[in-house]
Order: C-alpha cells, then sequence, then structure tokens
C-alpha cells in the first residue's frame, strides 16, 4: 500500500532530448528491427547497443560517458520496451502512473500525485506505445475502438483511450502491479489494519464466510483481496474471474479465467457473467471475483447461496452500506423483474461480511469498518460493526490522527467459525472472555 524507498529521476536536458531523437532515427535507418524477433533480448540488447555507439562516434557528439550510457539504455527501451515509461517502471516507488498527454506525465508516490519530466516525444510515439501494449495481450485500440483495458507482462493494470474521445490526444492510466503481494505483517507496519482485525479476517476466511471488500478507486481492494485469498487452505479449488487478471494467488488448486472483448466484427465478447456461470460447471470450492460491476453479481448471489461458501469479491463504494446498494443495483442490471425485498434477502443471506477501505488525504489506505450482516428486519439489511477507525484530527505533517477500534459487538457467526475449530477469543472484540460462559 506504500514504501519506503525513493528513485531519484535522472530526467535529459533539452540537448540530450534531441540527440537522442536523432540517434533513434539514425538506428531505424540502419537496423532491420523485424529482425530482433529472431534474436534473443540478450542478443538484441547487445546488438543496438553496438550500433549505437558506432552512431554516436560518427555523429562526433559532445557527451560524456554517462549520458552516452544513459542515451543507449534508453534507446534500448525505446526499441525492446515502453520507451519512457520503462523508467517509472523500474520505480519501485510508484504505484500509479498516469500520462496526461505526451508532454505532461504524473506519478503517485505514497498516495500523493507529482508530476515528472519524463516526455513523450510527439502523440504519435504514445500512440505507439499504447498499441504496442494492447497488441500483446491480444487486444486493439483504434478509432472504431477508441478506448481499452489491458495489462503489462507484470500485471500491471491499463486504462487508455484515445482522440477523438481524448480531446488532447492519447492518455494512458497504469495502475502498478506489486511483484510480491503485500502480507498482513506488512500492511499492519504500514497502519493499515490491526492484527485483532487480521484475526478475524483470516478466521472469516478459513471458515467460509462470504467476504466482500468495498472501497473507492485506489483504496487497495486488490491488495487486501490478495491477502485474504492467501487463507484458502491449499487443497481446495479456487477459481479466480476477472477483467484484467491481476490477482497472486499461490495455492496450486487455481484456475484463473479473464473476460475478452469484442473482435473487430463485434463478436466474441466474453464477460464476468459468462464466466462466473461458467465457473458453476467447474466444482469450484471457492470463487473469487476481482470485482462485480454488473450483472454477474445475480450470478454471484445464487451462487453464494447455493453451496459455494467461502467466496470472496470486491466492488467500488463510499460505505458498507452503500457496497450493498450498489450489489441490489447491480442485480438490477441483470435484466429479470424481481421484487427489490427478494434481492435484499438474497444479499443478506449470501454475504457475511462488509470490509470498508479507504484511501485517505495523508495518502495512507487503511480498513475504516468491518461489519457483519445480520440478516432482515422489514425491508432493511442490518448490519453490525465489528471494527471501525476512529479519526482524531490530523498533526503538523498532514497525517491523520486515529485508533483502529473494536466495537464490542461479538458477531453473530462466531459460534459458526467455533464449529470449524476457529476460536477467536473475546478480546479481540474488545469484551471479556467470561462470554464464553454463555
Amino acid at each position: 500500500m506504500e514504501t519506503t524507498t525513493t528513485a531519484p529521476y535522472q530526467p535529459l536536458s533539452d540537448e540530450e532530448q534531441e540527440i537522442k531523437v536523432q540517434l533513434y532515427d539514425r538506428l531505424l535507418n540502419v537496423m532491420d528491427l523485424s529482425l530482433i524477433e529472431t534474436i534473443s533480448k540478450t542478443q538484441a540488447r547487445q546488438q543496438i547497443s553496438d550500433i549505437c555507439e558506432r552512431l554516436i562516434n560518427d555523429m562526433h557528439l559532445p557527451i560524456n560517458m554517462v549520458s552516452r550510457q544513459r542515451l543507449i539504455k534508453l534507446i534500448i527501451d525505446e526499441v525492446l520496451g515502453l520507451g519512457p515509461l520503462e523508467t517509472l517502471l523500474a520505480d519501485p516507488t510508484i504505484s500509479d502512473i498516469l500520462v496526461n498527454s505526451f508532454d505532461r506525465v504524473y506519478v503517485e508516490r505514497r498516495g500523493k500525485l507529482e508530476e515528472v519530466n519524463i516526455k513523450f516525444h510527439s502523440n504519435a510515439h504514445l500512440l505507439n506505445i499504447i498499441d504496442r501494449i494492447v497488441s500483446s495481450v491480444g487486444r486493439r485500440i483504434d478509432e472504431s475502438s477508441p478506448m481499452v483495458d489491458a495489462r503489462l507482462a507484470d500485471g500491471s493494470r491499463v486504462n487508455a483511450i484515445i482522440p477523438p474521445l481524448a480531446l488532447d490526444g492519447p492518455a494512458l492510466s497504469i495502475r502498478r502491479f506489486a511483484v510480491s503481494k503485500l502480507t498482513a505483517k506488512e500492511l499492519i507496519d504500514y497502519g493499515s489494519i490491526t492484527e485483532p482485525m487480521v484475526e478475524l479476517l483470516r478466521g472469516a476466511v478459513k471458515g467460509k464466510l462470504n467476504v466482500l471488500v468495498s472501497g473507492g478507486t485506489g483504496s487497495g481492494k486488490t491488495t487486501l483481496l490478495n491477502m485474504l485469498s492467501g487463507y484458502i487452505p491449499a487443497d481446495e479449488r479456487i477459481v479466480t474471474i476477472e477483467d484484467s487478471a491481476e490477482l497472486q494467488l499461490q495455492q496450486p488448486h487455481t484456475v484463473r479465467l479473464e473476460t475478452r472483448p469484442q473482435n473487430i466484427e463485434g463478436r466474441g465478447e466474453v464477460t464476468q457473467r459468462d464466466l462466473v456461470k461458467n465457473c458453476l460447471r467447474m466444482r469450484p470450492d471457492r470463487i473469487v471475483i476481482g470485482e462485480v460491476r454488473g450483472g454477474e453479481a445475480l450470478d454471484m448471489l445464487t451462487a453464494m447461496n447455493t453451496g459455494h461458501e467461502g467466496s470472496l469479491t470486491t466492488l467500488h463504494a463510499n460505505s458498507p452500506r452503500d457496497a450493498l446498494g450498489r450489489l441490489e443495483y447491480m442485480v438490477c442490471m441483470a435484466g429479470f423483474e424481481m421484487p427489490v425485498s427478494n434481492i435484499r434477502t438474497q444479499i443478506a443471506s449470501a454475504i457475511d461480511l462488509v470490509v470498508q477501505l479507504e484511501r485517505q488525504e495523508d495518502g495512507r489506505r487503511r480498513v475504516t469498518s468491518i461489519q457483519e450482516i445480520n440478516g432482515m428486519e422489514g425491508d432493511v439489511i442490518t448490519m453490525s460493526e465489528l471494527f471501525h477507525f476512529v479519526r482524531n484530527g490530523v498533526d503538523a505533517d498532514g497525517m491523520i490522527k486515529g485508533s483502529f477500534e473494536a466495537t464490542g459487538v461479538i458477531p453473530g457467526f462466531h459460534r459458526r467459525l467455533k464449529q470449524y475449530g476457529i476460536d477467536l477469543p473475546y478480546h479481540l472484540f474488545n469484551c471479556d472472555d467470561q462470554f464464553a460462559n454463555f
């Protein structure tokens, strides 16, 4: 959710930028880039490096050895990688890369946005990099299909939009993919969650409760979902369903499914709802949906209510109550005429726990609430808050002061978990162990 090291930028000067463009143009004239695909990357890097060295000598460029090596590396990135993006992708402190236009690039570090002095040559150069990204995963972007979701080789999520929808030229957004998923201990150290909350969530997953992770964009939903999925026993069959594969499940018995957009003829689209329906025929013990966002919500709730316990998913919402409202709305998107009371009954029966995340103004991601769904009272779904984050102000550095607190409510599923051999001590919930006698 946040990191502690910072890699310094070494942006090119205007003169170095001009030299780089000249060097790249000359390389294209003397080297057949189509032959690169026939040799290994190591050989290609060496060959490009040798040619660039000769070109620099022939051009009698007034640059020192350090600048020469930097320029050659950037040229190699241009030919074999993603050009200017390679410098940013190599920086582990960056969580988001936001390209507003070819000459204006922002990144997010520790939850804060900052502009970086890294540029593309032109809109055409940026569009070429975007096309290289999306074509590598079998997708396309052009005037007839000017928006696309894709992913990088490391799993980072990519969204691109181009003219005529983007008025100022192509725009690109990259949500970085952590090479190693964050552990519960790291999240505790970052101040995102506490040990009692982790112990509750660990017990909920092992005890096959259906958990819904809710939060805004960039609040850490996928990070938490990865952590929770790690508590699923290794001998259970897991099927994951995602729009763009991001989950990093380590269990050996995992089947990963990913949606597919329509082709150039407008056919062949496979939606999350199609995959949810199909996965029910695959004998899953657990279903993990990266993010529920449409009519698949109905099929997911049906699965949770018909024997597929212990399922996990996320959705966008600002509070646990809003999350249930959004889920209700998405069930309606499935196209079935169903009374609202019946939909709410399905939700109350299927979902056991809602975990709310928030990216707060100091840049930290925190679990701000964990609530149990109790059932129905009339037409209203009732909920009990088990843990919450209490804000106490802001310090001189702009960091939020506050603490995580248990509300003193013993969850109704406590007895059920005990039947699974998961005995959560009562002091986790800020209650005396004397409750064990009742």
